[in-house]
């Protein structure tokens, strides 16, 4: 888990904001679908829209996304469920533990910290098992050690 990784940051709040806005109107183009856009999206969606259920409704957010743009969502390619709540986790385990408030900041502290790092899920799963089908179609526990849950909305703990 030792990738190089140079997130691209962000300069203003609203870049972060049209990409979640993107997202849901589904009018975002593929290329700015970048593995900071997912997380900066996922930080609004989670700090900004309270009237979203992000762990009941991302899975067919992305998916519809995926759709809208040529993608398909398949046992090779698309949504990963495993990949996304992983991530999902992650956001909240950062919003919990950073003091930044402006969205631009607290997305860009995340880029560049462990959480923002590409490969921070397989600190939770062993390759084989995060790649595997089962854990692109559904949701499955991880292998390695258990992933940060949340009891209340600015609490972490594993359990």
């Amino acid at each position: 888990m030792t990738t190089e990784y140079s997130p691209r940051l962000f300069e203003r709040d609203d870049e972060i904001r049209a990409i979640g806005e993107g997202l849901l109107a589904r009018t975002l183009t593929r290329e700015a679908w970048t593995h900071e856009a997912h997380l900066g999206a996922c930080l609004w969606l989670v700090s900004e829209r309270a009237d979203i259920d992000v762990d009941a409704e991302i899975a067919s957010i992305i998916s519809r996304y995926n759709e809208s743009v040529g993608g398909v969502n398949d046992d090779h390619g698309g949504y990963h469920d495993s990949i996304t709540r992983a991530y999902v986790a992650g956001v909240r385990l950062f919003l919990s533990e950073t003091a930044e408030t402006a969205l631009a900041a607290r997305v860009n502290a995340m880029l560049l910290s462990d959480v923002g790092r590409r490969d921070w899920p397989l600190r939770f799963y062993s390759r084989e098992l995060l790649f595997s089908v089962p854990a692109r179609r559904g949701f499955v526990e991880p292998d390695l050690m258990p992933l940060p849950v949340f009891t209340a909305r600015d609490t972490y703990r594993t359990e």
